[in-house]
């Protein structure tokens, strides 16, 4: 298992300035016009393969001298919008725009990369965001590497490298020992910090193999200003990924990353619908340009012997929430679901862990209907949580984000678990319809994360689930034991 970090590593993350934490490490004098303000980030890694996300800007730093919005008072459709001062999205505090020219990475297992692999020459261009995603291959499982994102400008002159680490999964044979992290719904008014939510320094400290970033990363529709425009959509990324604790998590872990409804288009929505010039499509294609992701948006990585990761879409494949509930009405689509029951059927792995966007268990609040908790789902809500009990009854769970809550609930009728993660800070917390002891083990109405450890131990395997607070500190756990099959 990695090993648990000192005392004074967890002091060092934590008080360590977040402007320290983000600056580039192999940094020299920077002669050219494209820099890196967005940082990097490192995702859909496996035991031999990952991806690089890379983004040039024009400037090295975020418009931080910018026009600020604050926080909504109310819901502002898109006719009211369009009354609003909206200056060009340059001008807007935590802007970072795109700029041409060239990237590639260079990456090894040594610190000071004497044994770097590289790229070849990327051209990017600011029409396309300036974002590039290098995929790379043959890695050694198991694995810390370290990397340097290098760019030249238009003009052909180099810029600082952006350095960073990642770490590959174990050969599926290898037993896992290992940590990671969950999180989920971060507002950008609410953070809490101004450089960022203080999950980002509590989960770094943890030293996780990776993190997974569970949906609602953005706040299109009530975040001002909203987006209802690619441009303005793209401005909620730059904005939130420019924070120096966010981009000090981004490039430090491995990374998964999955859409909800609030970073795709708006609110409970699904495909067709629109917020202004911004169409779902849109939406879908801006998250896939942010986000390190691989060719499907429903996937599962396994992580050495104990343990295998399940990431599903609730999105792209629902039907309409407002359409009567029924066999034909769906969130995950016939083509996800069984891909679903496939793999985790011919899974091996001691550990099944599914992270959902979305509730499967709650339970939620009665005027919701958007996920499988919920009345207008519970045709295909049911079917999955009858095949789950029949199937994995005993080394299955849930892990969803999307609730503004934390909570460890059990089923009860199929018994199946499921950690809520809760939101990125306490002023995020918010609206549970109360405890519900028929369902929670755990509840609490507050901020943080999901800390998910593995351990061996000889013929057995442990794996412990913390729901901890925006400051690291647990708030509850529970243990499972298994055989090693």
């Amino acid at each position: 298992m990695s090993p648990r970090p000192s005392l004074n590593r967890r002091r060092f993350i934590q008080n360590t300035t977040a402007a320290a934490l983000a600056a580039p490490l192999f940094a020299k004098a920077a002669e050219s016009d494209a820099f890196q303000a967005t940082g990097t980030r490192v995702g859909e890694v496996t035991d031999t393969t990952a991806i690089v996300w890379t983004r040039l800007t024009q400037n090295t730093v975020r418009n931080n001298d910018g026009v600020k919005f604050g926080p909504a008072k109310k819901k502002v459709k898109g006719e009211q919008q369009k009354q609003l001062k909206v200056p060009p999205v340059a001008e807007i505090e935590g802007a970072c725009p795109a700029a041409s020219g060239q990237m590639r990475v260079r990456y090894g297992l040594k610190a000071d990369l004497s044994d770097a692999v590289e790229t070849p020459w990327a051209d990017l261009s600011a029409e396309k965001d300036g974002i590039h995603h290098f995929k790379l291959s043959a890695l050694k499982p198991g694995s810390t590497y370290h990397y340097v994102s290098e760019s030249k400008g238009a003009d052909g002159k180099s810029q600082a490298g952006f350095t960073g680490t990642f770490h590959t999964a174990p050969e599926q044979a290898s037993p896992s020992a290992l940590r990671f992290c969950v999180m989920t719904c971060q507002g950008y008014h609410d953070r809490d910090h101004e450089d960022g939510h203080p999950i980002y320094p509590s989960m770094t400290a943890l030293d996780p193999r990776f993190i997974v970033m569970t949906g609602d990363l953005v706040y299109y529709d009530s975040n001002m200003p909203r987006a209802v425009s690619p441009a303005l959509a793209r401005l909620h990324w730059e904005r939130m990924f420019s924070l120096p604790r966010l981009m000090a998590a981004t490039r430090s872990t491995s990374t998964y990353w999955l859409k909800d409804d609030h970073d795709t288009v708006t609110n409970d929505c699904w495909p067709g619908m629109n917020a202004g010039e911004l169409t779902f499509d849109e939406g879908v294609q801006i998250f896939r340009q942010q986000a390190p992701l691989g060719e499907r948006d429903f996937r599962t990585v396994r992580w050495g012997r104990d343990l295998q990761v399940w990431f599903t879409d609730g999105r792209d494949y629902r039907s309409p929430n407002k359409m009567p509930d029924g066999p034909d009405k769906t969130i995950w689509g016939a083509e996800q679901k069984a891909w679903f029951k496939r793999t985790v059927k011919e899974s091996t792995a001691t550990w099944k862990v599914l992270v959902s966007p979305t509730p499967l268990v709650g339970p939620d609040r009665g005027n919701k209907n958007d996920n499988h908790s919920n009345a207008g789902f519970t045709h295909e809500g049911d079917e999955i949580r009858s095949w789950l009990q029949a199937n994995v009854p005993d080394n299955f769970f849930v892990v969803c984000g999307d609730r503004h809550w934390q909570y460890h609930s059990v089923h009860p009728t199929s018994g199946v678990q499921e950690f809520s993660v809760g939101p990125a800070s306490n002023s995020h917390a918010s609206g549970s319809p109360g405890e519900d002891k028929t369902y929670h083990r755990f509840h609490r109405i507050k901020g943080g994360f999901l800390c998910v450890e593995l351990r061996p131990d000889g013929k057995e395997s442990e794996i412990t689930f913390q729901l901890r607070g925006v400051d690291g500190a647990v708030g509850y756990e529970q243990t499972f034991r298994r055989a090693v099959a």
